[in-house]
């Protein structure tokens, strides 16, 4: 009884019409540049060509050149999309491999680049923000810009310096769009930062109280590498969340020496009087005093006054 293989053979030569398409084929194959180049490094015999023609037709079928690729997209009717083959031949075997293309590689790095900023209810533009695009034509931001830039003179990958920034002015200045170009340049720098919008911050604190993840997000916002309070002093809070949440938060921040970033209305002066009344309409200054201690140990105050962009 004759083995599959014989039987196949014998198919083969008996079938001209498949033994065109199959000589066709390799001869395609072998006019290939790349595997010619091959061919002339390593004497492959024509019996290992035969028997390994189908290893050479998946290597020349496929986008093996990123620059072939037309919005990196050249890569996607691969055998394994977004991955390009590399051959090998090792004596008389014929290896063939795949690797990442240059664009999946860039899309990977540019995912754990987003996983780096987190945000609790911020606008996507603010994240899309970058130091290069700071608009610098009023001469009233240029002290805010450079204070950005100085701080970003400072990082280091992984690290960021111990103390961040504190933005106050009016509305409409761009100040929550400076917390964004600063946590993309933190990215950059493969340092992890989380943006809060504080007036939605207090309700989440609060909605946490309900179904018990309170002390976990409160560990998350000690712990981040960096984080950043957009509007503190927005609308008036609770002796409580004051005292054990942002008082507990900026505290251990402040022994960790972790820095924290905030974009405000109120000057430091001015937030203070704001934190001493609580919702209840309680007049607590020494509290409001040790709050503000603390972010001077985090941050370092930066006016920024200029026209209001809002209304542009």
């Amino acid at each position: 009884m004759e083995s599959i293989q014989a039987s196949l053979k014998k198919w083969m030569r008996e079938n001209r019409s498949f033994q065109t398409i199959y000589s066709e084929m390799k001869q395609e194959i072998l006019n290939d540049p790349d595997i010619q180049s091959l061919l002339e490094k390593h004497s492959l015999s024509n019996q290992a060509i035969d028997r390994q023609l189908m290893k050479l037709y998946e290597y020349h079928s496929q986008n093996k050149d990123c620059d072939n690729c037309k919005n990196g997209q050249g890569c996607a009717n691969n055998v394994l999309p977004g991955y390009k083959p590399r051959i090998e031949i090792n004596g008389q075997e014929v290896h063939l491999y795949y690797e990442k293309c240059k664009y999946t590689i860039q899309q990977e790095s540019q995912q754990e680049r987003a996983k780096l900023i987190k945000s609790l209810h911020m606008p996507k533009d603010i994240l899309g923000a970058s130091i290069q695009q700071l608009d610098d034509q009023d001469t009233n931001r240029h002290d805010a810009i450079r204070a950005v830039i100085a701080y970003a003179s400072q990082l280091e990958t992984g690290k960021a310096p111990e103390k961040g920034l504190y933005f106050y002015g009016p509305f409409g200045v761009g100040k929550t769009y400076f917390l964004g170009a600063l946590a993309n340049e933190l990215a950059d720098h493969n340092i992890a930062s989380m943006l809060i919008y504080m007036p939605e911050f207090v309700r989440e604190m609060k909605a946490s109280l309900g179904n018990d993840s309170l002390q976990e997000k409160i560990e998350q916002f000690k712990n981040i590498p960096v984080l950043m309070i957009d509007d503190i002093g927005a609308e008036s809070i609770s002796a409580w969340f004051r005292d054990e949440i942002l008082g507990s938060i900026l505290q251990y921040r402040m022994m960790e020496r972790l820095p924290v970033f905030f974009s405000s209305n109120y000057s430091l002066s001015q937030l203070e009087k704001h934190l001493a009344i609580s919702s209840k309409g309680d007049i607590e200054e020494l509290k409001a005093g040790r709050i503000i201690e603390r972010i001077k140990q985090v941050s370092k105050q930066v006016p920024l006054f200029a026209e209001n962009r809002r209304t542009e």
